[in-house]
């Protein structure tokens, strides 16, 4: 039982690790990106990593709010990179 705990903290950490520097690379593709579609990209990806850091963090505190969380920036995420995208190919959100 030990062992199993290490293990799930070992994992967990690389996890958080792995995240968060796809984090760095996103922001740093966000600032560098030279066309829009690029930028937008960068974002999502932005969301669903931040996502999993939430997921992540949920797992090791064994708080169940961490996963409403996560349902409501996978939701505005979606929402958001909708709308950007279409403001950015049409000129408006809403017609």
């Amino acid at each position: 039982m030990i062992l199993a705990t290490q293990f799930l903290n070992v994992a967990l950490a690389i996890t958080f690790v792995t995240l968060a520097l796809g984090q760095v690379l996103s922001m740093v593709r966000l600032v560098l990106g030279p066309t829009s579609g690029d930028r937008i990209l960068a974002l999502d990806t932005m969301v669903i990593n931040a996502l999993g850091l939430v997921i992540v963090l949920g797992i090791h505190h064994g708080v169940q709010v961490y996963f409403e969380i996560a349902l409501l920036i996978a939701m505005l995420g979606f929402v958001s990179t909708v709308a950007l995208a279409r403001f950015i190919l049409r000129g408006n959100i809403i017609e």
